[in-house]
């Protein structure tokens, strides 16, 4: 059996959304990204069927192999236990985390998307790998969140978890030093 990886670097986390590729294919972006520094890509497809996401993911995932850098396939353990992904990152709504993590079974880091301090404590204590927080910033990529937390919360939310931190959404190149 797999057994998972360690010591990610979460430094710059890519999260890919076809709505906003002008054009690009999936793996034409991350191959960019990877070029401009990203550590990590997850793969988010809502629209995708199951077999579109699957070989969406095996593109990727070869490429991503050969350079080191970790694959997170969003919302679907099936899509990530067919291709072997590094990780899962799932969202309050999606499968539990207790059941995830059952399914995985060490095989893989699991991420969770959190919108309060109260439900990164909760991720932290469940055994996520990694939380992700969101919004950072007001952002019009994702209608259904939470209002943004801003620096304050994400400075609350850090104070209140072991594990690493990823922020996301509303991030753009005249906020992202902040």
């Amino acid at each position: 059996m797999r057994k998972k990886i360690d010591n990610i670097d979460y430094s710059l986390y890519l999260v890919t959304d076809r709505g906003l590729s002008c054009g690009r294919s999936t793996v034409e972006i991350v191959e960019a990204a990877v070029s401009g520094g990203v550590t990590v890509v997850q793969l988010r497809e809502k629209e995708l069927a199951t077999g579109g996401f699957i070989e969406e993911a095996m593109k990727i995932k070869n490429f991503l192999s050969e350079n080191n850098v970790p694959l997170i396939i969003n919302d679907r353990i099936d899509v990530a236990l067919a291709v072997e992904a590094d990780g899962v990152h799932i969202g309050q709504t999606d499968i539990p985390l207790h059941l995830a993590k059952e399914i995985v079974n060490e095989r893989m880091i699991i991420g969770v998307s959190v919108e309060s301090v109260e439900d990164a404590v909760n991720a932290d204590i469940g055994g996520a790998d990694y939380i992700s927080v969101s919004p950072v910033f007001p952002t019009p990529t994702k209608s259904d969140t939470a209002p943004a937390l801003g620096l304050e919360g994400i400075r609350m939310v850090k104070s209140s978890i072991k594990r690493p931190l990823i922020g996301i959404g509303g991030l753009n190149k005249c906020n992202c030093a902040d």
